[in-house]
């Protein structure tokens, strides 16, 4: 049997993408829904919205979960794969070097052409270590126990390099659409089309990277928690309403760009390795 029928009977995964979109969507929705039938709990509306974003995230994982359950497979073996922190000192590097190289670009240069420097987020840049477990536990790093944990691996198998990671980009941000309806999240104030190409680069760097990490699901949890969290202390996005977002389209461009040269590369490896 050849790779190409291999592939094919591989099916898609619909199960695991439709139970993430239920429980993530469920929580995220429930926000404005609840704000608005009880207006009565306004005084805790950033409680309430924070809350249930955070268990929102694990949509992913708790898609992963389930389809292991479904297929016999064992969760404890699975979460443990976690916890595999040895993937060598590149992967620890790269996300920091990628990430920190495409933010500080979108993040600065726009200074360089009259506009206003966006201060950190965080009060003060000593707290960006606590900042970067909190990005890694509760802020993106949990998705990927699912994102790159757990389906990207069947995408690739089913589909090419190319085909999978741009599959994914794009389900990964329709994940994120209950966002643009939630008051306070960066998503409001972001194009949605670039926020497709963002999560497509993303895409394209974090399963190389995970390629680099010897395949180590950690990789992904670490790689996502380090881009959110330097974010933190160099802002792509100016949180106001009819304000131009230059930064967040250098972001988009740059991280595609990255992405795709990176892929480019990543093939270019794999013909020559299957050459004579």
């Amino acid at each position: 049997m050849d790779t190409s029928t291999k592939k094919a009977k591989i099916l898609f995964p619909y199960r695991f993408f439709l139970i993430t979109f239920i429980w993530s969507w469920g929580f995220w929705f429930s926000i404005p829904i609840i704000l608005s039938v009880l207006p009565c709990l306004a005084f805790f509306q950033k409680s309430i919205t924070l809350s249930l974003l955070i268990i929102g995230t694990f949509g992913p994982l708790f898609g992963a979960l389930y389809c292991l359950y479904k297929e016999k497979h064992s969760i404890i073996d699975f979460l443990k794969q976690s916890l595999d922190f040895k993937m060598g000192w590149k992967a620890y590097l790269i996300p920091v070097v990628i990430f920190g190289g495409t933010t500080f670009i979108a993040w600065f240069l726009p200074e360089l052409f009259g506009e206003k420097r966006l201060d950190i987020l965080l009060p003060s840049i000593w707290i960006f270590i606590p900042c970067l477990f909190y990005m890694i536990l509760f802020g993106g790093g949990q998705e990927e126990f699912g994102w790159r944990g757990y389906i990207l691996p069947v995408l690739e198998k089913k589909y090419s390099i190319w085909r999978a990671n741009i599959l994914l980009g794009v389900i990964w941000a329709c994940w994120h659409i209950p966002l643009w309806f939630i008051v306070g999240t960066s998503q409001r104030y972001m194009n949605f089309f670039g926020f497709v190409i963002l999560s497509i680069g993303y895409s394209f760097i974090l399963s190389w990277i995970r390629n680099k990490a010897h395949n180590k699901m950690f990789s992904g949890i670490y790689s996502h928690g380090i881009a959110n969290a330097l974010i933190s202390i160099m802002p792509t996005i100016v949180m106001q309403d009819n304000m131009p977002q230059t930064r967040f389209w250098i972001w988009v461009f740059l991280t595609f760009a990255t992405g795709v040269v990176i892929t480019l590369y990543r093939i270019k490896q794999i013909l020559m390795t299957k050459s004579p």
